[in-house]
């Protein structure tokens, strides 16, 4: 490699270390690691994430340190030879140890994270979500609301006819609305294959399976748009499947829901309608 393919190369390795840490770097192009999310558990998720990134990256330099200062000062060229010893009880011992005692300090936060995680009790409302080849049908369940939600995005676009837009893909007609600073509970199925619904900034990714109900929750804490997509393998249009939620305030989602079956009930009402009219008509 040249010169300017090292200094790049180890720029661009720094900005990854330093950005991964939570620095920020002229370097960077973009951010490499995990999103710290919107809810508590998201936060909580990110801060676990660092622990044990911290406690590889520790081990890591202790382990290479060791290797580097080894392979160095006892090389034959040096005039080193090599030792006898077969076995040593003392470092058998110690290298089971530590790595057990590793693995429990990290299990034991890893545990209150995951239980809660799966903690969908006194939850304030609750949606089911089910998955179609290829969109989501979302049932508000306490408000007797339910709508279908597809891509927007144009084949035009697709197919490079049109310039794409910044959100290319993750773009519905029927966006998921929730209200903050109330907890949601999920209820995840699907109607033909297997799908999986992932939003990262929720820290929620569940699979939807025909048959079966799976359970998560979130409590968003401040308004926004939150995009996602399908997560399994669903078939020939699964890159085509995004998952869009927009949190708004709890007195904007009453009115939204409020509108929303306003508008459910006057077409019901001329579906009614159209129906005696035809039946009259006979």
């Amino acid at each position: 490699m040249k010169r300017s393919d090292w200094v790049k190369f180890i720029g661009r390795s720094l900005s990854a270390v330093m950005i991964m840490f939570g620095s920020q770097s002229v370097l960077a192009v973009q951010p490499f690691n995990m999103t710290k999310g919107v809810t508590d558990i998201s936060q909580r998720v990110f801060d676990l994430h660092m622990l044990i990134l911290y406690i590889c990256f520790g081990i890591g330099i202790l382990v290479f340190s060791v290797m580097f200062y080894s392979i160095l000062k006892h090389r034959k060229s040096k005039g080193h030879k090599p030792a006898t010893f077969h076995e040593s009880a003392s470092l058998e011992f110690i290298w089971t140890v530590v790595p057990f005692v590793i693995l429990i300090a990290i299990t034991i936060p890893a545990t209150k994270v995951l239980i809660e995680m799966e903690d969908t009790t006194k939850a304030d409302m609750t949606i089911k979500v089910t998955g179609y080849q290829w969109m989501w049908h979302y049932e508000y369940i306490d408000h007797d609301v339910n709508f279908y939600s597809a891509l927007k995005t144009s084949r035009d676009e697709i197919y490079n006819r049109e310039e794409k837009n910044p959100n290319y893909l993750l773009e519905v007609d029927n966006e998921l609305v929730l209200p903050t600073d109330r907890k949601v509970r999920f209820l995840f199925t699907a109607n033909d294959v297997i799908h999986a619904w992932w939003v990262p900034e929720l820290a929620i990714k569940k699979d939807a399976i025909p048959g079966f109900i799976n359970e998560s929750w979130t409590n968003i804490t401040k308004p926004g748009v939150f995009r996602g997509q399908c997560a399994e393998l669903c078939g020939r249009d699964h890159g085509f499947m995004p998952v869009v939620v927009r949190a708004v305030e709890p007195e904007e989602f009453d009115q939204w829901i409020a509108e929303r079956k306003g508008k459910a009930n006057k077409n019901f009402a001329a579906l009614e309608n159209a129906q005696h009219t035809l039946a009259n008509s006979n």
